[in-house]
């Protein structure tokens, strides 16, 4: 699969950037969501503004012509119905206006994105967020989902990127996990080429030690989900489909048929 071009979304926050000079460095032609040109002032030099709104689905359609891969480094707050567009909605819109076509997906989620009962659910992002998982896992499009954990709270002798596939930490703070900005921009680009990344899902943290230089090697340690599954190997069997909204199913149903045409 030949990638030269990338769009980022979530491309003017604080991690997105990161993720758009990462991509920068790394030679790809680096394209950034923006729903309004005053907001593409903040982003890296040689990052290319494309218009979109990700809970607007046709205004999302040229922000992705052209796009071989797509990072999603957004994030939401505030309502459950807000997270739901941002969250999931958008996830969906750009899944649905690719299919038939073979784009590159990396996904970052978090760490605790299964953690159903926990205080960090509250507002139901972690179910969103897995919701999202599971569109892309079903949409048949080549994918990497990162789960990261809570940013930029680990020491500077805590660079060992380590990789986790059982989402059994709950806490919902730095305790389940943490990992610097920087390094999980190095690991969301890099897995857009990286063939031992395609198809897994993982939790990312950093541990005591220096930082970690080979990715492929690291990748390369994980576990690939089962292709079409609903969830990570490792995931809890605590989201069953038949108690999911009507609408959901329905979405999982119409990318999974669409793979199939």
């Amino acid at each position: 699969m030949n990638i030269s071009s990338v769009l980022i979304i979530g491309a003017t926050g604080s991690m997105g950037r990161l993720v758009a000079a990462e991509a920068l460095r790394q030679g790809y032609r680096t394209l950034a969501l923006v729903r309004t040109p005053s907001r593409a002032s903040v982003l890296p030099e040689g990052v290319e503004p494309v218009r979109g709104d990700l809970t607007d689905r046709e205004s999302m359609r040229a922000a992705l012509e052209g796009a071989d891969a797509v990072i999603f480094a957004h994030g939401a707050e505030g309502s459950e119905e807000t997270i739901r567009q941002v969250e999931y909605n958008g996830v969906r819109n750009v899944l649905d206006l690719i299919a038939h076509s073979e784009v590159r997906i990396v996904l970052t989620t978090g760490v605790g994105v299964t953690a159903r009962t926990s205080w960090y659910n509250t507002s139901h992002i972690a179910d969103w967020k897995r919701r999202a998982e599971r569109l892309v896992r079903s949409s048949g499009q080549p994918y990497t989902i990162v789960r990261p954990g809570w940013f930029d709270e680990n020491g500077p002798d805590e660079q060992q990127l380590v990789l986790r596939q059982d989402d059994r930490q709950y806490a919902g703070g730095p305790s389940d996990g943490t990992v610097s900005r920087e390094q999980l921009a190095q690991v969301l680009v890099s897995a857009v080429t990286a063939p031992e990344a395609a198809g897994k899902t993982f939790e990312l943290v950093a541990e005591h030690g220096p930082a970690t230089i080979d990715l492929n090697a690291l990748f390369d340690g994980a576990l690939a989900d089962t292709p079409h599954g609903l969830d990570s190997v490792g995931d809890r069997a605590d989201m069953p489909l038949e108690d999911e909204p009507a609408d959901v199913v329905e979405d999982l149903r119409r990318l999974s048929d669409t793979t199939q045409e």
